[in-house]
């Protein structure tokens, strides 16, 4: 029998090289990944890289989901839009950070919605909401967000989602078509937004 419990403790120790935030590492330490991965898959997911889930879509490497955590430097409390549900796995992080009932998510993919919450459920993270959308109109009726992330390459950051997020808030996102840069973005008070740059990426692509 696998001893996930010391192989998600030795994924978090390998990420101190790119994580410094000590809450994130706890997350990561604490969130069962082999869980959140199909069982054919379950022997690599402790492995720092991305595993396909079905319907074309993947689950994001550790560091990544690590990266834009600390990036989103997110707080107990913090009211977070997921766009790009997948497995469940960034969620369930994020929930970590700031408390389950804090966290709503919008999946593209009805199935992976609903394999998703499953997944939540049974992993104690059930309170975390998560509906089949358009992930490019948000979820309006939660707004507005401290904190909105994307789990997948937009060419911009969608209106709606700019407009779900609070003046002060932050956006996180992979933007671009083909080179696709991590971008952080700030919201002001007149709704433009301050970015900074965090390097090239790949993800999937928003649908």
């Amino acid at each position: 029998m696998a001893d996930w419990d010391r192989q998600r403790s030795r994924l978090a120790d390998r990420l101190r090289s790119r994580v410094s935030d000590e809450t994130v590492l706890a997350a990561i330490a604490s969130v069962p990944r082999h869980r959140f991965v199909p069982t054919d898959r379950r022997h690599d997911a402790y492995t720092d890289r991305p595993l396909p889930i079905g319907s074309g879509q993947t689950i994001s490497a550790p560091h990544m989901v690590a990266i834009m955590a600390e990036l989103l430097d997110l707080s107990p409390g913090d009211q977070v839009l997921e766009i790009g549900t997948g497995c469940g796995y960034h969620a369930a992080v994020t929930a970590e950070l700031v408390g389950p009932e804090n966290v709503y998510s919008v999946e593209y993919h009805a199935s992976l919605a609903d394999e998703a919450c499953d997944t939540l459920e049974v992993t104690g993270y059930g309170d975390v909401s998560v509906r089949a959308g358009d992930g490019k109109q948000g979820w309006s009726e939660h707004a507005p967000y401290d904190r909105t992330y994307l789990t997948c390459a937009a060419p911009e950051f969608p209106g709606p989602l700019v407009d779900q997020t609070r003046d002060g808030g932050v956006l996180l996102a992979p933007l671009g078509d083909g080179q696709q840069r991590l971008i952080r973005a700030e919201k002001q008070a007149d709704g433009t937004l301050n970015r900074a740059d965090h390097g090239g990426v790949r993800f999937v692509p928003l649908q």
